[in-house]
């Protein structure tokens, strides 16, 4: 009986076993299948970006998180180079349709002040305005180009200071330089002298009384730009013509027909006349004399109507337009290189009180 028992008890532990091993099983099978359906999820999530979930939101966030790390680092540096050919314009607002302020010229170069929308909002010298990106250059490229296009300039901080031939107190000066006064630096020739570039030579002046900046070059405001083409109109219409050699009676006669013609003129009316004389003179088209250009048939009326002749016998020459005919003869004029004149009306030209050359 004993022993009968001993085997049923043996007999359903065995069938307890079997079981527990199948329920195992079974859990185990589960656990497995729940696994690689999240893991499939998981995936589906990555490659199917309509799939919301936290991993997508963290691979934006990163995202962000290096465009934003990009822009920090190339913005560290507030300078910005322009990448142009020629010139472009500067407009006071962030876009093409916006007014124009200024032009920057190739080389030129200037600080961010602010960027949006593909434009940058720069300081080049006294211009300030909005610039397109597309012509402009940041971070390292803009550092690159401003070594390559740049100088350094020597900033005299002192009243005066002697420019050596060479580097020592004890050095002949050939040179003296004033406060406001700037030098292209040559090099750092030791801690005590600086070489520069001094009207054409090398001097050295004490590293003790300047300062030293790099320079860059700058853009121009519209007004600045209006400003040096009058300078320049104005420097071209005053280039001498060169000096004629005439005799003291050449002198007083054009100095008599200024009287006739501009007695009542300013100064620079009185010249423009000596100089249109003076142009014909000059120029192979007319008599190569004072004389034959005043007396010039059709030409000046009160050379014809004889009140020329009559001003030069008399001697009623104001100062003024014996001072306008000797400069005219030097070759001076403003009205560069002008032939003719009237009175102001209808005819386009240099207007110069009531009279108008061309």
């Amino acid at each position: 009986m004993l022993k009968g028992r001993k085997v049923r008890i043996l007999f359903t532990a065995l069938i307890l076993c079997l079981a527990m091993a199948a329920f195992c099983l079974d859990v185990r099978a589960a656990t497995k299948k729940e696994y690689f359906d999240s893991l499939s999820v998981g995936i589906s999530q990555i490659v199917d970006p309509t799939v919301e979930s936290v991993d997508e939101k963290a691979i934006e966030e990163l995202t962000q998180i290096s465009e934003a790390s990009a822009l920090q680092q190339e913005e560290e540096s507030d300078l910005v180079m322009v990448n142009v050919q020629v010139a472009m314009n500067v407009r006071a607002e962030a876009s093409e349709e916006s007014d124009k302020v200024g032009v920057l010229y190739k080389d030129c170069g200037g600080r961010i002040l602010e960027r949006k929308d593909g434009w940058t909002r720069m300081k080049s010298g006294d211009l300030i305005g909005w610039a397109s990106d597309e012509y402009l250059l940041f971070g390292e490229e803009a550092e690159a180009m401003a070594d390559d296009v740049g100088n350094l300039i020597v900033l005299i901080e002192t009243e005066t200071l002697r420019v050596r031939r060479e580097p020592d107190t004890e050095a002949e000066v050939f040179g003296l330089l004033a406060g406001d006064d700037e030098l292209e630096m040559i090099e750092f020739v030791n801690d005590d002298w600086i070489s520069v570039d001094y009207e054409g030579e090398t001097g050295y002046v004490s590293a003790e009384f300047v300062d030293v900046d790099f320079h860059i070059d700058a853009g121009e405001t519209l007004a600045a730009i209006r400003e040096r083409e009058e300078a320049e109109r104005q420097a071209k219409l005053k280039a001498n013509q060169g000096a004629v050699v005439v005799g003291g009676d050449d002198t007083k006669l054009l100095a008599a027909l200024i009287q006739c013609e501009a007695g009542s003129e300013t100064y620079n009316g009185k010249l423009a006349v000596g100089a249109v004389v003076m142009n014909r003179v000059r120029s192979g088209a007319y008599p190569n004399t004072v004389s034959g250009v005043i007396f010039a048939s059709g030409q000046f009326t009160p050379a014809l109507n004889g009140k020329v002749a009559k001003v030069y016998t008399s001697g009623k020459i104001s100062d003024s337009c014996y001072e306008a005919a000797r400069a005219a003869i030097n070759g001076e004029t403003n009205v560069g290189g002008a032939t003719h004149f009237r009175r102001a009306g209808n005819h386009d030209g240099i207007q110069i009180d009531n009279q108008v050359f061309w």
